[in-house]
């Protein structure tokens, strides 16, 4: 019954935003990457439509990590036409670890600092027989697994963006889900194993949301002190593409429960960019108890540089 409150609380009794794009402060020499960004969420967050501000219109240099090379050259015509600004296309696959260190490789030829970190890409609901490219589940390998190594290639350009920060820190913004309250961390379900088989694309889903906070955590914990600062949230129930994997009637379901991707991408303008969220490390709204045990945060962040150990 608690669940169940918690979702009708985060997705239906939300009160109205006291903060607004219009509050956005002049990111003028501020560069962001944003994962994920040709479509759906990851792309409100670039240009938040119809809302009036967005980061592009505030003077950022943003870079649109997409998978697909196709859609985001499209994606950044079309901003670039709505809003006289153009964004910069870093190819990347999170499915894919050789591909991250590619675009991590490619972004620091390019730029010398990141002053945030939209972790904003995911996989929803999948079906369990498809993995990432070293043979993680896709959803884990993606949604966690794949950020938290483009995190650590990029860290020295987030603790260098520190130094030009008004409020001196830099921002991993890690998207989660209110369905992480369905979820642990079962170790023996990240990779193609019979434990793995016995769940549910849902069930791996929810993991990977619990991933997401417990990883957004240990982030916090480990690079305070160098002023790069984590912070985990949950955008709302939206109309995305994040849902294409869901049944058809579900699917149709939950986009009538569901709001329009600008209010969540408010969630991450805020979170990215609003000089009071710089306190707020840690933080995530209504998490688990369980995603902030530092004992769960240990392993799992052990079980993650086991896998990138050899990569850098």
């Amino acid at each position: 019954m608690g669940v169940l409150l918690s979702i009708i609380d985060q997705n239906f009794l939300i009160p109205k935003a006291t903060w607004t794009p219009e509050d956005l402060p002049d990111l003028t020499s501020h560069v962001m990457i944003v994962t994920g960004g040709n479509s759906g969420l990851g792309r409100e967050t670039a240009k938040a439509i119809p809302l009036s501000q967005v980061l592009l219109l505030h003077n950022a240099k943003v870079y649109l990590a997409c998978r697909s090379t196709e859609k985001g050259e499209a994606a950044i015509a079309a901003l670039e036409t709505e809003t006289g600004k153009r964004a910069v296309l870093l190819p990347l696959d999170l499915a894919s670890l050789d591909s991250i260190k590619e675009a991590a490789a490619e972004f620091q030829r390019q730029e010398s600092c990141l002053h945030v970190l939209f972790n904003n890409a995911g996989v929803m609901a999948a079906p369990v027989t498809e993995l990432t490219r070293e043979g993680y589940d896709l959803q884990f390998g993606v949604n966690v697994l794949g950020h938290f190594y483009l995190a650590q290639l990029l860290l020295p350009r987030l603790k260098e963006a520190v130094k030009t920060s008004p409020d001196h820190v830099a921002r991993i913004i890690n998207t989660s889900s209110q369905a992480h309250v369905f979820g642990s961390m079962n170790f023996e379900a990240l990779t193609n194993t019979a434990v793995r088989s016995e769940l549910s694309p849902d069930a791996l889903y929810a993991q990977s949301k619990f991933g997401n906070i417990v990883f957004s955590s240990e982030c916090s914990h480990r690079y305070a002190s160098d002023g790069v600062i984590s912070i985990a949230l949950h955008p709302g129930m939206l109309t995305t593409n994040i849902g294409r994997h869901l049944h058809p009637l579900k699917r149709c379901f939950a986009h009538a429960l569901c709001h329009c991707p600008p209010q969540g991408a408010l969630t991450q303008l805020w979170a990215g960019t609003a000089p009071e969220a710089a306190s707020m490390n840690g933080k995530v709204c209504h998490p688990h108890p369980s995603t902030l045990d530092r004992e769960i945060g240990a392993q799992l962040w052990q079980w993650l540089e086991n896998q990138v150990q050899d990569r850098y």
